[in-house]
C-alpha cells in the first residue's frame, strides 16, 4: 500500500499528542476537516483521554467542546426517539433493534462519546414491518418519501421503507428489516443476526452482537455506501474494534462470523484501512483469516489508491480535483454493487432524467 495521505487530521486521530506546537493555519485545517466529517466532538474527548484538553489553545478547546455537547444532545435526543418508537408499538410485541449511533448511545459505548447522529436507525423483522409502520404512522410519524417511483424503489429493492419524520418533533426515523438491499450482490440471510441480537441494560430493545456491530459498521461503509466523506464510519469502526478487541475469543468469533454470513469482504476491507489510516490494533492471526475476503490484485491496488483520498475532504484546489474524480468512482461502484446492471441503469436514467426536467429554468 501506498504512503499514508497527508492530512493532518488522520495524524492527530492515529496520536493526539502530536498536536503540540501546531499553529493557527495547522488548527485551521483540522477544525475544518473535523467539521466536515463531524469528528470534532470524538477529537474532543481524543483530547482529554491524552490528557492534552487543558493544553490546547482556548479557542479550540471551546470548539471541541461546543461539538462534545452538541453530540451529547443528539444522544439525548435519539434515546427519547427510540423510547416513543417502543411506545408506539408497545402493543404488538416485536423486537426493536436499534442501530449505529443510536445503539451506542443506548449501549454507553465508547463510540457513542462525541458522536453526532441525524436521525434513528431502528431494525424489525421483515414480516412486522408493514404493522410496525402502521403504528408509527398513527403516532404522529409521516412518510417524506411522497414519489410513487420511489416508495416502490425502497419496498421492493432496499432493506428499509422510505425514511419517515414525526411531524411534532421534526426528527427523522429509518425502519430497516436488514442491512443490505435485497438487490445487493451479498445475499445475507438475517435470521443468525436476529437470533444473536442481545438486550441493551435496563432498556427495552436489542443491539447487534458485538461481531454483527462491526460487519454492520463494515457493510455499511465499504459496500453500501459511497465511502466519500466518510471517515467518521471508520472512525467508528476502530473505537468497536479497541472497545470489544479484549474480549475474550472476540476476534475468533468476528472473523468465523464474516464467513458464517459472507461477510468477508468488507471484513477485509474494514481491518486493512482501520488499521493502516488509524493504527487500530488488529491481531496478526485476524488480519490473515479476514485477508480471506481479498479481491484480486487490480482491485485491490485500486482500492487503496481510492480509499485513502476518499475518505477525508479535500483542502486544497488540486486535493479538489482528485476528491471529486474519486467519489464518481467510488459512487459508482457502490451502485454497481447495490443493483443489478440492467436495473441499475434503468434507476439511474430514471434518476438523471428527473433532475434534468425538474431543473429550474435559467433566467
Amino acid at each position: 500500500m501506498r504512503s499514508r495521505p497527508r492530512s493532518l487530521l488522520l495524524q492527530v486521530l492515529r496520536e493526539p499528542r502530536g498536536v503540540a506546537g501546531l499553529g493557527g493555519a495547522e488548527w485551521e485545517m483540522i477544525l475544518w476537516h473535523g467539521r466536515a466529517t463531524n469528528l470534532l466532538g470524538h477529537l474532543c474527548h481524543r483530547f482529554e483521554d491524552a490528557g492534552l484538553a487543558g493544553t490546547l489553545p482556548r479557542r479550540i478547546q471551546d470548539r471541541l467542546r461546543a461539538a462534545s455537547v452538541m453530540a451529547e444532545e443528539h444522544n439525548r435526543r435519539n434515546l427519547w426517539e427510540a423510547d416513543r418508537v417502543h411506545h408506539a408499538v408497545r402493543d404488538l410485541d416485536v423486537p426493536i433493534i436499534l442501530l449505529k449511533g443510536a445503539a451506542y448511545a443506548a449501549a454507553r459505548l465508547p463510540a457513542a462519546r462525541g458522536r453526532p447522529t441525524a436521525d434513528i436507525d431502528v431494525m424489525v423483522p421483515k414480516r412486522r414491518i408493514a404493522e410496525v409502520e402502521r403504528a408509527l404512522l398513527a403516532h404522529g410519524w409521516e412518510h417524506t418519501v411522497l414519489d410513487a417511483y420511489d416508495q416502490r424503489y425502497y419496498r421492493r429493492w432496499m432493506h428499509e421503507i422510505p425514511p419517515l419524520l414525526h411531524a411534532e418533533r421534526d426528527t427523522t426515523l429509518d425502519l430497516h428489516h436488514a442491512i443490505l438491499p435485497a438487490t445487493s450482490r451479498l445475499h445475507l440471510q438475517m435470521e443468525p443476526m436476529y437470533e444473536a441480537a442481545i438486550p441493551i441494560e435496563g432498556l427495552p430493545y436489542k443491539m447487534l452482537a458485538p461481531p454483527d456491530m462491526i460487519l454492520h459498521a463494515a457493510v455499511h461503509l465499504f459496500h453500501d455506501g459511497e465511502i466519500a466523506g466518510s471517515l467518521r464510519d471508520l472512525v467508528d469502526i476502530d473505537a468497536l474494534l479497541r472497545d470489544f478487541g479484549g474480549r475474550a475469543d472476540f476476534w475468533p468469533r468476528l472473523t468465523a462470523r464474516a464467513a458464517e454470513l459472507g461477510l468477508q469482504r468488507p471484513l477485509f476491507y474494514a481491518l486493512r484501512y482501520a488499521a493502516f489510516l488509524l493504527d487500530t490494533p488488529v491481531p496478526a492471526d485476524a488480519a490473515a483469516e479476514a485477508a480471506s475476503g481479498c479481491p484480486s490484485r487490480i482491485v485491490l491496488r485500486l482500492m487503496d489508491r481510492l480509499v485513502p483520498d476518499a475518505l477525508t475532504p479535500p483542502a486544497t484546489a488540486a486535493e479538489r480535483w482528485r476528491f471529486h474524480a474519486v467519489r464518481f468512482c467510488l459512487y459508482v461502484r457502490s451502485h454497481w454493487l447495490r443493483m443489478p446492471p440492467g436495473r441499475l441503469i434503468a434507476h439511474l436514467t430514471r434518476k438523471s432524467l428527473r433532475r434534468l426536467l425538474l431543473r429550474p429554468a435559467e433566467a
